[in-house]
């Protein structure tokens, strides 16, 4: 399996690293010798996170570090990254993973839309701004990954806020990619996540087992290393009942909406329910 290529004893920061996709990740670097600061919010989750990652370092505690943040805020990013600039020297692999999906409406709540768009977009960019610099200034191979959805593509209908907030993950992490391949001297590259259904405690829903249709956590990392190894932009995760066939019919039947000039997610639309399944024949 590919893996990314990083000097040794190179630092990784993932957010929203205390559970999840996050924690398989900061898991995953953790064990191959990366000192890992992990930032949450939750004291508590924190602590047990840490803990878990102290048994896998090679390095143990004095590996792992663990910072409350809140990336919603400017001033928490740029506390953490300052931190963990004191303590490891920088950073050379960041994931900004932070995400909440609380449910939204079209009209409903100003705050459920505001705290959606500050963690899942406004997190996204306070963290590669605030980090980015550093990482080039280090003269080092590095990453950013930035966890968007497949929601933020195809932008199905019930959750506006959180399709927004990821459709703007998926511009943002493009134009970032875009600037630091042309940046003289970079040798940071940018990458986005598009996860499959995957069982975290963000999906669990109430449930206490993974559904059949899931990947775990960890499944979903190993893929994103292997990816990340082999150079790809876009790491579009499959998972047990959702192929890449599939995703790729999906992808192409929304991009068709402006080409072809169709009604608005008309994937959706009555009219279009029987040609639609008809250009999913041979994906399933």
């Amino acid at each position: 399996m590919p893996q990314p290529t990083l000097p040794a004893q190179s630092v990784a920061v993932v957010t929203g690293g205390a559970s999840g996709i996050g924690l398989a990740a900061a898991s995953h670097l953790a064990r191959i010798g990366m000192r890992v600061c992990i930032a949450d919010l939750g004291d508590d989750r924190l602590t047990h996170a840490a803990a878990t990652l102290s048994a896998l370092a090679p390095g143990g505690a004095a590996s792992i570090m663990t910072m409350t943040t809140d990336v919603s805020r400017a001033e928490d990013v740029q506390r953490l990254e300052a931190a963990v600039r004191k303590r490891f020297g920088g950073t050379d692999f960041l994931m900004n993973n932070a995400g909440v999906q609380p449910g939204s409406a079209m009209f409903g709540p100003t705050e459920a839309w505001e705290r959606v768009m500050g963690v899942n977009l406004w997190g996204i960019i306070h963290g590669s701004r605030i980090f980015a610099p550093g990482m080039i200034a280090r003269g080092r191979p590095g990453y950013i990954v930035n966890t968007g959805s497949k929601q933020g593509i195809t932008t199905p209908p019930g959750d506006p806020a959180y399709n927004v907030s990821k459709a703007g993950v998926k511009a943002f992490t493009e134009m970032l990619q875009h600037e630091l391949r042309n940046t003289p001297g970079c040798q940071i590259s940018a990458h986005l996540l598009v996860p499959g259904f995957v069982f975290t405690p963000l999906t669990a829903n109430g449930r206490t087992t993974k559904p059949e249709a899931a990947w775990t956590p960890e499944q979903t990392v190993d893929f994103m290393m292997e990816r990340l190894g082999a150079g790809d932009f876009y790491i579009l995760c499959p998972d047990n009942d959702v192929p890449r066939a599939l995703d790729e019919r999906r992808i192409l039947w929304a991009a068709g909406d402006i080409v072809e000039n169709r009604p608005a997610l008309s994937r959706w639309h009555p009219e279009y329910a029987d040609a639609f399944k008809a250009s999913l024949d041979g994906a399933i």
